[in-house]
């Protein structure tokens, strides 16, 4: 039997909502690396199609939608009862986050989530302006209440893979970057050192480059759409405008770009849906590839973490975009989906790690710009890995799950920082809980730029002496 680090101990009762692909991969974690009250410790879905999983584990279950009605009603007394401190691990789709935290942190609970999600109806809202719609406005909202209502119960806001894990990614590589070159640099201390020291490497922009490889046993097959992880998540995210933070060094932006009047105007958003937008990156295995441009909140709260100054004018900001090449299979579904006008397909599969012949899930952070060109710094993970680290998850599954263990253990020996992102995290500490589920984990440098092989047979309208410009980074 394996020897489990223990990191902590949950004093009292454990809510969980939701429970997919994410949920059931959370679950083991928490059992090998806490102590908690398995009495005390429920599960609440809208689905039962986990609860032979919750039974053999001996979790309670509780077949209900969390709504906009029904959340206080049902989460207070779960959350309170037999004292201690309550534990909300908030890992569903069409659940107002900001909602649910609020609750938590007035009823002293600790929380942590993976996305800032909504409730239901607000990523379909064809009433609503674009920029409502954005992951901007869901952050915003956040940022304000912790403005609002600054310290107290802490809740973890964006801890999975991405949002999360890419945050803690981004200030290991950017320390490598810095030794690379042979600065000399104190240990940043808080966000002015990390934006100073960002600054000073030279870095102009960051992909959250990634590429999905993992391959399934079915063939795929028209009508459903199959994905390695929430197919609801991902269309949802696919279908809200894409969204980057904005760097200084940009000079050119599509017609298509709008800003924000109001807020940190880290990021703008463009009219068109993220996952029927593609972009020219880089990863260690495919080397050049296309990615869809798919809002994240890292997108947004990475650029404004390392901001010199503040506003639509500041003295340094660096370019960041999600940039996701998924598994095959969801590409074609992705195809087929928006070659039907955006109407999702009626049956939807998220593979297991039983579904998967081979693959693996390399995902990172490039930093590219500076005097070293790019650096990509991330998880390598297969799924042959993933088999033999944790059950009931495929390698994109255990990349996320593994953040959120890392996020628990964070909040439990930080439990009264108030709201915080992870940028705001001690990244070592986190890297330190999650390093073991992520396989090998690695940075390579690539003398790539989205130039290469440009202009081909066709005139391009390139920026040749800028060679990171959205411009040319953007498939147009």
């Amino acid at each position: 039997m394996n020897a489990w680090t223990v990191h902590g101990t949950i004093s009292g009762p454990i809510v969980m909502i939701g429970f997919g692909s994410i949920g059931r991969g959370t679950l083991p974690l928490i059992e090998r690396h806490l102590d908690f009250d398995r009495s005390r410790f429920v599960v609440i879905d809208p689905s039962d199609k986990g609860k032979d999983i919750l039974a053999y584990h001996g979790i309670k279950f509780i077949q209900a939608a969390v709504t906009e009605e029904n959340y206080r009603e049902l989460l207070t007394p779960l959350l309170t009862e037999g004292g201690g401190q309550g534990f909300c691990i908030n890992l569903s789709v069409d659940t107002s986050s900001l909602d649910i935290m609020k609750l938590c942190r007035e009823i002293g609970s600790l929380y942590i989530d993976t996305v800032v999600e909504p409730w239901e109806g607000f990523y379909f809202d064809k009433d609503a302006h674009p920029s409502d719609r954005t992951n901007y406005a869901l952050r915003e909202a956040v940022r304000a209440e912790k403005r609002s209502n600054p310290g107290g119960s802490t809740a973890v806001s964006c801890c999975g893979a991405n949002p999360g894990m890419v945050s803690w990614f981004v200030k290991v590589a950017l320390t490598n970057l810095a030794d690379d070159m042979g600065l000399a640099y104190d240990k940043p201390k808080n966000r002015a050192d990390w934006a100073a020291l960002m600054q000073r490497v030279g870095v102009k922009g960051i992909h959250i480059a990634e590429r999905d490889t993992q391959r399934t046993r079915i063939p795929h097959s028209m009508h459903v759409f199959r994905n390695t992880w929430s197919v609801d998540g991902f269309v949802s995210e696919g279908l809200q405008p894409a969204e980057l933070g904005w760097g200084t060094f940009e000079t050119w932006e599509p017609d298509t770009a709008r800003h924000h009047d109001a807020g940190c105007q880290a990021a703008i958003y463009l009219l068109q849906a993220g996952a029927n937008t593609r972009v020219r990156t880089w990863c260690p295995t495919p080397g050049p590839q296309f990615g869809f441009l798919v809002t994240h909140n890292e997108a947004i709260s990475i650029s404004d973490y390392y901001t010199v100054g503040e506003g639509a004018k500041p003295a340094y900001r660096p370019t960041c975009h999600y940039a996701y090449h998924p598994a095959n299979v969801a590409v074609l579904s992705l195809h087929e989906m928006f070659g039907q006008g955006g109407q999702m397909q009626a049956d939807t599969h998220v593979l297991s790690e039983k579904d998967i012949v081979d693959g693996s899930d390399e995902l990172g952070v490039l930093l590219f710009g500076h005097e070293k060109n790019a650096y990509w710094y991330g998880s390598q993970l297969s799924i042959d890995e993933a088999r033999k680290l944790a059950p009931y998850q495929n390698a994109t599954g255990l990349q996320v799950t593994s953040a959120v263990l890392a996020g628990i253990v964070w909040a439990l020996e930080n439990p009264d920082a108030g709201i915080v992102e992870t940028d705001e995290m001690d990244h070592e500490r986190c890297l330190e809980v999650q390093m073991p589920y992520l396989g090998p984990v690695k940075g390579y440098y690539t003398d790539w730029t989205p130039l290469e092989g440009r202009p081909g047979f066709f005139p391009e309208d390139i920026d040749e002496a800028s060679p990171w410009s959205f411009r040319n980074i953007l498939v147009r």
